[in-house]
């Protein structure tokens, strides 16, 4: 009976992982807005990961923080955003700004996965999940919250802009 069961052991672990790709897909495909027949997510590789690495590094830079870079983080907002994604950031980061001297808080983001939904043309849209790690000044590092975000991007003259964030 152990024997019988070392040799199936494969086939079980391969059809878990079957079964599991397909209970995701509807989820993965619920994030699309539609199915365009001229989207590049999975076709374009160096797209794909270009425009990965450039909202990944985008969002370390705007999302992260502390008492002596606050214009540093405006600065990358500025540069990283823009519509509705600086419009939002703005509003929060304005409260956010008002209590950092105080609270002395420095806040640490980290794109620990970032995924293409859609890609078309210069507008691609990504599923992106972060570590978010708060410290106070002479204290301990803190423990890393998760986020996920959706995040829409436009290229324009080269250069990938955050144009929306959701969070989900």
């Amino acid at each position: 009976m152990k024997r019988l069961l070392r040799l199936y052991r494969p086939f079980t672990v391969a059809l878990a992982l079957a079964l599991a790709a397909l209970a995701l897909r509807p989820a993965a495909a619920s994030l699309r807005d539609d199915e365009n027949p001229r989207d590049r997510a999975v076709l374009d590789e160096v797209a794909t990961t270009e425009v990965t690495g450039a909202v990944s590094t985008a969002l370390g830079k705007v999302f992260t923080y502390g008492p002596g870079d606050i214009a540093a983080t405006e600065d990358a907002a500025a540069r990283e955003l823009s519509g509705s994604a600086l419009k939002q950031y703005r509003q929060i980061f304005g409260q956010v700004k008002k209590q950092i001297p105080a609270q002395r808080v420095t806040l640490t983001t980290r794109v620990v996965r970032a995924g293409v939904i859609s890609l078309t043309g210069a507008k691609a849209r990504l599923l992106v999940f972060l570590d978010q790690t708060a410290t106070r000044a002479g204290e301990p590092a803190g423990t890393p919250a998760a986020a996920q975000l959706v995040v829409t991007a436009h290229r324009d003259h080269g250069h990938w802009t955050i144009t929306d964030l959701k969070s989900v």
